[in-house]
């Protein structure tokens, strides 16, 4: 009898310490994994949710280390995927039989589908997104619409923007091109940069200044020494809070934007919490939290209906349906290219 008593009690220790062991490691961006998220998720699921902050550099170094061990979900940027997967398999197709499709945006999960294609499979889904669009002072300059207005001769000296390599695509973009069509043909790249170049050169006179850094991109619209920039949409709603004739606008030709995904490691030991984790996190209510506490889009189909008022008004002012469909998601980018950028770059500042 008291063996069976010994063997009962080692056999709930074995139990216990099994349950005790399911854990859920997250590999991500601090704000991504909101503490009121992860403590239902844990009630939810019993799966217990160890968190490691991190940026693309980061992420992409501690997986290339173990060779895609050590986490169970990644998010990584849509663009930083496919180029590290063909060189270095740290992450695993996604299976989207998986995924709760139906709460995911379409034209989300299209662009993340084709910017983490690796052989015909699948290495991500979408999280959230930012853009980068105009912020415009809609009293000084009401026509304001589209990339083409940073050289148009009206708001002459009264344009900025930033000399990096977003400003190349979204002229490109702006003078009825479409510079990502061409990541297959170096060639045509270089040529169509070599015509942004002449634009971006030939209108210099009309740019009072470049900017910088987030707060000299506040600092030059909010003092009225620029009324048209290319900026973060971030960044023009804050500035709307405090001057509602400022905001972000999205481009008639497309706004350009930045995905973060999930996306699940290798050698992943907990696959099937994984997918729980995604599919918890894109739940509208949940996604919607997420939003309202960070600010950032979220690719979660229905979560505008649990916006704060704040956020929903935020959207509503700059995005369209269509404006969302029309997005320009940056894609991986092609070996080379960004040393063309560079050149192009380094000649428009140089020009007198």
């Amino acid at each position: 009898m008291k063996k069976m008593i010994l063997v009962g009690a080692a056999a709930l220790t074995l139990t216990t310490s099994l349950i005790a062991q399911e854990t859920l490691k997250v590999l991500t961006w601090k704000g991504y994994a909101p503490a009121k998220l992860v403590k239902a998720f844990e009630a939810q699921t019993g799966i217990k949710v160890k968190l490691t902050y991190s940026n693309n550099e980061e992420m992409i170094a501690k997986l290339r280390a173990t060779r895609g061990a050590g986490f169970d979900i990644a998010q990584p940027s849509q663009d930083r995927i496919s180029f590290v997967q063909k060189k270095f398999p740290i992450y695993q197709p996604i299976d989207f039989s998986k995924i709760n499709n139906a709460q995911l945006i379409t034209s989300m999960v299209d662009a993340v589908k084709s910017n983490t294609n690796v052989d015909g499979k699948v290495y991500g889904v979408p999280h959230c997104f930012g853009t980068t669009g105009m912020i415009v002072n809609k009293k000084l300059a009401p026509n304001a619409s589209d990339w083409s207005d940073l050289w148009n001769p009206e708001y002459k000296g009264k344009i900025s923007y930033r000399l990096k390599r977003p400003l190349l695509i979204a002229t490109a973009f702006g003078m009825g091109e479409d510079p990502f069509a061409l990541y297959d043909d170096k060639a045509a790249y270089k040529k169509l940069m070599k015509r942004v170049e002449k634009k971006l050169i030939d209108s210099k006179h009309l740019v009072k200044n470049y900017w910088t850094s987030g707060d000299t991109q506040v600092n030059i619209i909010k003092s009225g020494d620029a009324n048209v920039i290319s900026g973060w949409d971030g960044k023009g709603w804050t500035l709307h809070k405090t001057n509602p004739d400022i905001d972000f606008i999205a481009p008639k030709s497309g706004a350009l934007g930045w995905i973060d995904t999930f996306a699940i490691p290798a050698k992943a030991k907990n696959v099937s919490g994984a997918y729980k984790w995604i599919n918890f996190m894109l739940e509208p209510r949940n996604a919607a939290y997420f939003t309202n506490k960070e600010g950032y889009g979220t690719a979660s189909n229905g979560a505008d209906w649990y916006y704060s008022d704040e956020i929903k008004n935020n959207f509503k002012r700059s995005f369209s349906k269509a404006d969302i469909d029309n997005i320009k998601w940056h894609p991986p980018v092609p070996a080379g290219f960004e040393k063309i950028e560079a050149k192009v770059l380094d000649r428009i500042k140089a020009a007198k």
